[in-house]
């Protein structure tokens, strides 16, 4: 079982666009648990992110309230599943982004870096 990840991001005037893909890349479908309605979260540092130490300039889940309620999604081989974020009002300047999969049992994460 592999899950491969891929973030893009699209500056688009007050605002940037994420789009986190989850691919399995494996020979046998994935079953995918998640705990709540928040299926994934993406997190932006300042900086190109490249040590880790930027600092944290903004995170999708915060402020936000996730329906407590068991999800099943199966991602056959080759299939792809999206998740999209937007960033309201970006801080100018260069940042990182680093989304991640919030599914029970299984890591994919994605990692861009993007100027506003």
């Amino acid at each position: 079982m592999t899950l491969e990840g891929a973030l893009d991001a699209a500056v688009e005037g007050d605002r940037v666009a994420f789009t986190f893909t989850v691919t399995n890349d494996g020979d046998e479908p994935v079953e995918l648990e998640f705990r709540d309605s928040g299926k994934a979260d993406i997190t932006i540092r300042e900086g190109d992110g490249s040590d880790g130490t930027g600092a944290e300039r903004w995170r999708w889940s915060d402020g936000r309230m996730f329906a407590q309620v068991i999800q099943h999604e199966t991602l056959a081989p080759g299939e792809t599943a999206a998740y999209g974020f937007e960033w309201p009002d970006p801080v100018p300047g260069s940042h990182a982004a680093r989304a991640t999969l919030r599914a029970h049992g299984h890591d994919c994460e994605a990692r861009t870096e993007f100027s506003v």
